[in-house]
């Protein structure tokens, strides 16, 4: 099969299409003829030796997200799934590959008003974005949340869900245009990061409660803000560390509005947990995405030999949504 497979170090330079074996389902997986896989800023660190492959998966073959058809099944799959089911989902790597292998239980089905190319730009930043929000934040239905980086692919993601929840939502970002496309997936207030502190605008508009979420990607130069931003009680997730991942905590704040502070990744997750955050995703944003409630958002679409250019293009921060890889028929 071809794939995308890391030589060496660097950036984009250190990507290649090639020739490798077709792997083989074993026990309870599905082999799936990836059709189309997303980017993912874990995938830019992988090619620089920053974030290792976990065990188990392919370490030279980024892709943490495929969609495509069940092509094959292991002697222990039991169904229901089939072959020539439209499936897409979360791996720990080689989604960006003609074939990948998954346990049956994580493939999940593509909604049929979907095209495979926008299924792929589904799977990590919405189960990413809900699981952040309600399984680790809490949140709840009618509640307010501050999401960080509203036009990345997981930002784009839980402006939605959070919107679909009937919450009311906070947002940031740098680039005016994008906070202006966030307002038509469901942001209600736009929080220009480049015009100072973003707790200040926060305690404004909220008349000085705070939110109860915080959905954090940048890490240290964000903390001491988002700490401000939150009401009593209320609950910071750090998903990503886009700024740094050292600074000073100030304990005060913590101690003084009873504070909670968690961190998620998806990726190192034990498998059952990743069932869980697949499971609670199928039940409630797959018939969102069904009904036209909340909707992928592709960013742009390069064809599989133009692996190098999708990967410049999720570097270069210009980014609204998912960079998504399209697999030719052969």
């Amino acid at each position: 099969m071809r794939a995308v497979v890391i030589r060496g170090k660097g950036g984009a330079e250190a990507l290649e299409v090639q020739e490798v074996p077709t792997p083989e389902p074993r026990g309870d997986q599905v082999r799936v003829r990836v059709r189309a896989a997303a980017l993912n800023r874990a995938d830019l660190m992988q090619a620089r030796g920053m974030y290792p492959a976990p065990p188990g998966a392919p370490a030279d073959i980024p892709g943490l997200e495929y969609a495509g058809e069940v092509d094959a099944l292991g002697p222990d799959a039991v169904g229901p799934l089939k072959v020539g089911d439209r499936v897409f989902g979360i791996v720990a790597g080689g989604g960006q590959a003609q074939y990948v292998l998954t346990p049956e239980r994580m493939a999940v089905p593509v909604p049929p008003n979907l095209e495979l190319v926008q299924a792929a730009a589904i799977p990590e930043a919405f189960i990413t974005a809900h699981d952040a929000i309600r399984t680790q934040g809490g949140l709840e239905p009618g509640g307010t949340v501050l999401i960080h980086a509203v036009g990345s692919g997981v930002g784009t993601a839980a402006v939605q869900v959070a919107h679909a929840m009937g919450c009311t939502v906070f947002g940031t970002s740098r680039t005016s245009d994008k906070l202006q496309r966030a307002r038509e997936l469901g942001l209600d207030h736009a929080i220009d990061s480049n015009r100072g502190d973003f707790s200040r605008a926060v305690l404004e508009r909220t008349g000085g409660r705070g939110v109860d979420v915080v959905i954090d990607f940048l890490g240290a130069p964000a903390l001491a803000d988002n700490l401000a931003a939150l009401a009593i009680r209320g609950r910071l997730v750090v998903v990503g560390l886009l700024g740094g991942a050292s600074t000073m905590l100030d304990l005060n704040t913590v101690l003084r509005k009873r504070l909670t502070i968690v961190g998620t990744t998806l990726r190192a997750r034990p498998i059952e947990e990743k069932l869980g955050a697949t499971r609670r995703f199928a039940e409630q944003v797959v018939p969102w995405l069904e009904r036209g409630v909340v909707r992928p958002v592709v960013d742009s679409v390069f064809d599989l030999d133009q692996c190098r250019e999708a990967q410049a293009r999720l570097e270069s921060n210009q980014v609204f949504g998912k960079v998504v890889l399209r697999f030719p028929e052969w």
